[in-house]
C-alpha cells in the first residue's frame, strides 16, 4: 500500500513538472516604454540563468535602443519605436544597459547566473 502510495505521488508531481514546463521556460520579456525599461521609477534589475534568451519589446512610441554599456559582453540594438529585440545571454555577470537616446536616465541592470 506504501509503495501505491509513492508511485501516485511520484505520479502526480511528474504530471506538474509537464504542465509547468512552459513556466520555466528559458526566455524573459522586458518592456521598453517611453523613457524607461521595465516599469517608470528607479532603474530596473532583471535576473535570469545562462542560456537564456531575453527580448526587449517597445511598447510606446519614441524611438529607443537596448544599449549594453558594461558587462562580460557588449551587444546593441537598432534605434526603433516598435517590435522587438532578442538576445541570448551565454556569459555570467552583471550587464548595464541603457537607451543611448535617453540616457543616463533610461536604464536596467541584467544580471545572468
Amino acid at each position: 500500500m506504501r509503495k501505491l502510495l509513492v508511485l501516485m505521488v511520484l505520479a502526480v508531481l511528474a504530471g506538474a513538472l509537464v504542465v509547468a514546463g512552459p513556466a520555466l521556460s528559458k526566455s524573459k520579456h522586458v518592456e521598453v516604454d517611453d523613457n524607461y525599461f521595465v516599469s517608470k521609477g528607479k532603474p530596473k534589475t532583471i535576473t535570469v540563468k545562462k542560456g537564456a534568451e531575453v527580448e526587449w519589446e517597445w511598447e510606446g512610441s519614441n524611438p529607443h535602443n537596448v544599449t549594453v554599456t558594461k558587462g562580460p559582453v557588449k551587444f546593441h540594438s537598432k534605434t526603433k519605436s516598435s517590435g522587438s529585440y532578442e538576445k541570448k545571454l551565454t556569459r555570467k555577470g552583471t550587464y548595464t544597459i541603457l537607451c543611448t537616446i535617453h540616457a543616463p536616465g533610461m536604464k536596467m541592470k541584467l544580471k545572468v547566473e
